[in-house]
């Protein structure tokens, strides 16, 4: 709430006495109301009675000026002041000994030390001195009284004070009955405003209540408001006195509003406080009440509530030990502290994990197998991998009274297993977790961690942080209710490692089998035993994983389908679900072979089977409208009606093959990409030059090296391939992969390179329908790759019949289904020499040709062809 200037000028006043200056008391009272003389019974003053206004005597004509910094002093008020500067002390000794007469100006800028005769208002007020004090630090205290108003006409001295030459400058007094009102107005207005200050004296209001005159209304109640330099020396300088108490009514109503405004803050703070303590007092009484009636009050209620839980959560010794003790601290302290909700947050956390609540495993091997073969088709490793899972424990759980116990003291029996399924997306990764749990009877759980860069988002918060909780694998097991779930991590290749932290370092305690016994979330502080968890992640690539952390986990690959995978799959699995779906019956649609083998090959070729479905979808929508409508009762699905509501097909048939492969230097090549295997064209060119040579299509730095190895064996055995050794003498080649905008890597394509050189310079076309992966050193080796099923499986889909593929890979095939490898050839090679011989056309006659750019291709991919066949950064592993 503001300070009144009545408060400012007592304690200025009060600061003047010590015990030894009780006289000074004499101060006080006339300081306060020297302004308002006794009434005598006819409404004069004793002053007024014997002297008139006209026989007020007039100041000199030339006065002391003592500036005033921050204060503006009123005709007819009485102001204590504190005189510090040497000037103004000297100033002040000359008036006491002379006429106590004074000039008081107000500075315009009060951080000026010392103003000179241009800092100074012209407008100020001629006061006497009444008295003065000597302060032990140096400072004189002044009480003065303000007289009249007087107007600086010019500076005479500056030395060693201000003198200037003065004149009278009285106020405009004017009679009426509307200056009467606003005078009473403003009386009014400053009693509200001593009500909203309890420090107010009573008398003081009562004494500016009795004023009559409204000029000696105005300097009297302004003299006790606290009011900006500038709006006080406004209303000192102005003439009419009317127009001087519209602007003090005016500020008094804004400061009316302002003290209510801060009662009204006052009044809700305290009424809050008042609450809490009702609330308290309320709530002690209740607990004595309850006392007396033999009942518990809330709070012990909820500590035996607790206590019955800590009982039947049987956790472990460590956990029940901190439990226990955050039950007795919880139990001394009151409802209302801030530490008791934390305590109790905490102890519901404590109660509700599945410390020992599971489930049994389904240990029927048929069982399992039956389940996993209903859910999933294909995908043989993986069931078989889940299959010997649940053997393994079945022959444990039967053998374990004959087993002897293990001497190995520091590495224990594990019994969880951590796997990672590695794949293309929509190959079924997620969806077999859910199988894998049905078919062991186990209950399932998934959180995704694609984009999570928070440690705490695994391991939990610790909890002094206001708002912490457990991370997402405890938060998990108490939703899912179980100790042995069967888990999933989905996306862990896609973790962000920033200077938020590491989460996937975090995971690494999690997915360890030697130490996840013994998982400590930073919110708990005690052991969680995850060995009985199931973990199983998903990734669709290995590379982004750090190294510690997919050292910890059985690592199961899940490669692409086949077409007739994917017809099986669309029959048995998409078809039905869309149908349902989209609330067809069984009996209004059907599918032929034929128009499935279209949809997979001119309208979804992909690794997995989402857009497969979302194309069966699409159909199965456009089937239901057309029902709706009453323009058909059933459809039977073939490849025209596929072309009719999907229209023209974004991907080409092997067609496209040889229209691409017909013109010299254009040779497929096979890449693997984290999404599956994909072909890709090499093209080369070539043009008039010396021995110019660039590589383009967006590669990295090891497909350029291959191409440069490509480059230098063809020119190494130009003799022997039939073309002419100083070829490079006056040529300029141009290798270029096509979808430039998807960045490339890898040393795979280095036969396929090579083998476009070839066919460039010696105009030799490539087989029909051939294609090729495999590194090859600078003497002309063919080094093995990886990525072999990926890439077999691309060359399928593509419409390829013939691969070439590096001798040392052979044992790679064993991978790659078996209707895969009755449709196509495989031709193994060791060399390129080899690898020439098999893919290019015989050489025709030789006959002499002009050196001459090559043709640009026939035929490009279309711009759907191309959103189709692109993927990120396709390598070689």
């Amino acid at each position: 709430m503001p300070a009144s200037r009545w408060q400012t000028h007592s304690a200025e006043l009060f600061n003047w006495m010590d015990e030894n200056d009780i006289e000074l008391l004499d101060m006080l009272i006339p300081s306060l109301f020297m302004q308002f003389p006794p009434k005598l019974e006819n409404g004069t003053s004793p002053a007024a009675e014997n002297v008139s206004e006209s026989e007020t005597p007039a100041p000199p004509d030339i006065v002391p000026i003592l500036p005033l910094r921050g204060v503006v002093v009123f005709p007819q008020t009485a102001v204590p002041l504190t005189i510090g500067q040497p000037r103004s002390i000297k100033l002040v000794d000359d008036v006491v000994a002379g006429d106590r007469l004074v000039g008081l100006v107000a500075a315009i800028n009060p951080e000026l030390e010392t103003p000179g005769p241009g800092d100074l208002y012209t407008v100020g007020t001629i006061a006497t001195v009444h008295r003065l004090l000597r302060a032990p630090d140096g400072t004189i205290r002044l009480l003065v009284q303000g007289l009249e108003r007087i107007r600086i006409v010019e500076f005479t001295q500056t030395e060693p004070y201000l003198m200037a030459r003065i004149e009278r400058h009285p106020e405009t007094v004017e009679t009426g009955l509307e200056i009467d009102a606003l005078a009473r107005n403003a009386r009014d207005q400053f009693a509200a405003i001593a009500e909203l200050i309890p420090s107010f004296p009573r008398e003081l209001v009562a004494s500016i209540a009795a004023i009559e005159d409204p000029l000696q209304t105005v300097y009297a109640i302004v003299n006790f408001q606290r009011i900006e330099l500038a709006e006080a020396q406004q209303i000192l300088e102005l003439d009419s006195t009317t127009e001087k108490l519209r602007k003090l009514v005016a500020f008094l109503v804004r400061e009316t509003e302002v003290l209510q405004l801060g009662q009204k803050i006052q009044n809700e703070a305290r009424s809050e406080i008042d609450k809490v303590q009702r609330e308290y007092f309320l709530r002690e009484q209740l607990k004595a009440i309850q006392k007396e009636l033999g009942e518990k009050d809330e709070q012990a209620v909820e500590i035996e509530e607790f206590r019955r839980k800590i009982e039947a959560a049987k956790m472990p010794e460590e956990a029940d030990k901190m439990a226990r003790r955050e039950l007795q601290r919880m139990e001394r302290l009151p409802t209302a502290a801030a530490e008791y909700g934390v305590i109790r947050t905490y102890l519901d956390w404590l109660v509700s994990l599945p410390w020992s609540v599971g489930t049994e495993d389904n240990l029927d091997i048929a069982h399992a197998r039956q389940v996993l073969e209903q859910d999933h088709y294909g995908l043989e490793d993986i069931k078989e991998r889940i299959l010997e899972f649940l053997a393994i424990r079945k022959l444990k759980l039967e053998r374990r009274a004959e087993q002897t116990e293990s001497q190995d003291r520091i590495r224990r029996e594990r019994e969880g297993v951590i796997l990672c399924f590695v794949g293309p997306p929509g190959v079924g990764k997620t969806s077999l977790g859910q199988s894998i749990a049905r078919a062991m009877g186990r209950k399932f759980i998934r959180i995704s961690l694609g984009g999570v860069r928070d440690e705490a988002e695994i391991r939990g918060h610790r909890r002094t942080y206001i708002g912490a909780m457990p991370g997402r694998i405890l938060q998990a097991l108490r939703r899912v209710e179980s100790r042995n779930p069967v888990f999933m991590l989905d996306e862990v290749d896609k973790l962000v490692s920033d200077f938020h932290g590491d989460p996937s370092s975090a995971l690494l305690e999690v997915l360890d089998p030697e130490q996840n016994n013994e998982f400590r979330d930073n919110y708990l502080e005690v052991a969680f035993d995850l060995s009985q968890v199931m973990f199983i992640a998903t990734a669709n690539t290995l590379e982004t994983i750090p190294g510690p952390l997919r050292d910890r986990m059985e690592i199961i690959g899940l490669s692409g389908y086949t077409e007739g995978e994917k017809v099986a799959i669309a029959r048995g699995y998409l078809i039905p679900r869309q149908v349902r779906e989209n609330g067809l019956k069984p009996a209004e649609v059907t599918f032929t072979d034929e128009a499935l083998y279209t949809i997979i090959r001119q309208y979804t070729r992909e690794a997995g089977v989402r857009n497969l479905e979302r194309t069966i979808g699409t159909i199965c929508r456009k089937i239901g409208t057309r029902i709706a409508e009453g323009k058909g009762v059933a459809y039977e699905v073939t490849p025209e009606l596929v072309r009719e509501f999907l229209k023209h097909p974004p991907l080409q048939g092997p067609e496209e093959l040889s229209v691409r492969t017909s013109v010299p230097g254009v040779v497929p090549g096979l890449a693997w990409t984290p999404y599956g295997g994909d072909v890709l064209f090499i093209e080369a060119t070539r043009m008039p030059g010396a021995k110019g040579f660039q590589i383009t299509g967006s590669v990295g730095n090891v497909m350029q090296e291959s191409a440069r190895a490509a480059l230098s064996y063809v020119r190494s055995h130009a003799a022997e391939l039939g073309i002419e050794p100083s070829f490079y003498d006056k040529t300029d080649l141009h290798l270029h992969i096509p979808a430039g905008a998807q960045p490339k890597d890898g040393p795979s394509a280095g036969v396929t390179m090579a083998t476009a050189l070839v066919s460039l310079l010696t105009g030799r076309l490539v087989k029909p329908g051939v294609g090729m992966t495999g590194e090859i050193t600078l003497r002309g080796q063919v080094l093995p790759i990886g990525g072999v099923k990926e890439k077999v499986l691309a060359a399928h889909r593509n419409g390829l019949k013939t691969v070439i593929l590096p001798k040392r890979n052979e044992p790679d095939l064993e991978d790659v289904p078996e209707e895969i490898k009755q449709a196509m050839q495989f031709v193994f090679v060791e060399n390129v020499d080899e690898v020439i011989a098999a893919a290019l056309e015989p050489a025709a006659p030789k006959t002499e040709t002009p050196l001459q750019a090559e043709p640009s291709q026939a035929a490009d991919l279309d711009e759907g062809k191309s959103r189709k066949r692109r993927k990120k950064n396709p390598e070689t592993p």
